[in-house]
């Protein structure tokens, strides 16, 4: 039996994901790249590519592949025009909701315990004496209910923070005070003290927040997004923050990343900026869900998590 041939790819740890990818012996061949100029001959071989954030130009030469596994939740990498439609996609999940509802309710809690005034004050050695505000009883509107989503909204329905929610089919779900479908955003995010954004990028989400909704927010209330940065018009964004539209923004992803040195969003005082950490990949988290695809992948048996590409998630 001819072994398939699987290209890993990440720029850092594509040996961690190497070592522990497990399949029958014989049964696949490993192509282990770092760089770009690595993977442009093992790819045109790969018959199951294993990566994350893979060069797009380079899937145009990858003439036998049969299946992509993301390393991360998203996927909008691999949907290039030159992917034939014969390859499946899919996505890792599980894993992620844990971290990210951990990263937005700690920026949640570091905005009503005043912890950035704090430091400053201990900095200064001076005794500041000022309130936190509370946490529990606000309420938290999450922009898209997938397992990550849910687990923001749930991790602060557990806080006592009122939880309510935006999902395409507005489907109710255990913990919500209430969800809404797309049409109703703006009635969500008039609610929110804090809206956490958590949408796939697609044709549908691409600037889906922008003026119009960014003024039906508090001036009070918080924007946190851990989605995809080009969900939210970031020259709404700019205005909004800036004219004090709103309170401000905890912001881990952006339209284009690494932001740019000179980009107006670090040096203003109302914005978190963090480099996309909210989620990371982590290889002993993700292999467990890429073993369980080959396995069924060499059974030809149906995959996990497969992306519908016509919806991009």
């Amino acid at each position: 039996m001819t072994p398939r041939r699987v290209l890993i790819y990440h720029p850092d740890e594509a040996d961690a994901y190497a070592r522990l990818v497990r399949a029958p012996r014989g049964a696949v061949r490993l192509d282990v790249c770092f760089a770009p100029e690595q993977a442009a001959a093992p790819i045109a071989e790969a018959e199951i590519l294993y990566a994350w954030k893979f060069p797009p130009d380079l899937l145009a030469r990858a003439g036998h592949l049969r299946w992509i596994q993301a390393m991360g939740a998203g996927v909008e990498r691999f949907l290039v025009r030159d992917l034939p439609s014969r390859v499946q996609i899919t996505r890792a999940t599980g894993m992620f909701g844990a971290w990210m509802a951990e990263y937005a309710l700690g920026w949640c809690a570091w905005v009503t315990q005043r912890m950035d005034a704090f430091r400053e004050a201990q900095r200064q050695r001076r005794w500041l004496a000022l309130d936190p505000q509370p946490l529990h009883s606000r309420t938290l509107a999450v922009m898209g209910l997938g397992d990550i989503g849910l687990a923001v909204a749930r991790a602060g329905a557990a806080l006592g923070m009122r939880a309510i929610g935006v999902s395409r089919r507005g489907k109710k779900s255990r913990g919500l005070a209430a969800v809404y479908r797309p049409p109703a955003l703006k009635r969500a995010l008039g609610q929110a003290d804090f809206a956490v954004v958590v949408l796939p990028l697609t044709a549908h989400t691409r600037g889906l927040i922008g003026e119009a909704e960014l003024r039906a927010m508090k001036p009070t209330a918080w924007l946190v997004n851990i989605g995809r940065g080009p969900v939210i018009d970031e020259r709404a964004l700019l205005r909004a923050l800036a004219g004090k539209w709103i309170a401000g923004a905890i912001l881990d992803v952006f339209e284009t990343e690494p932001l740019p040195p000179d980009h107006p969003l670090w040096a203003m005082p109302n914005v978190v900026v963090t480099p996309h950490i909210s989620g990371p990949s982590v290889p002993a988290e993700i292999a467990p869900v890429f073993n369980d695809n080959l396995r069924r992948y060499l059974q030809g048996r149906r995959l996990r998590y497969l992306v519908d590409r016509a919806r991009a998630y």
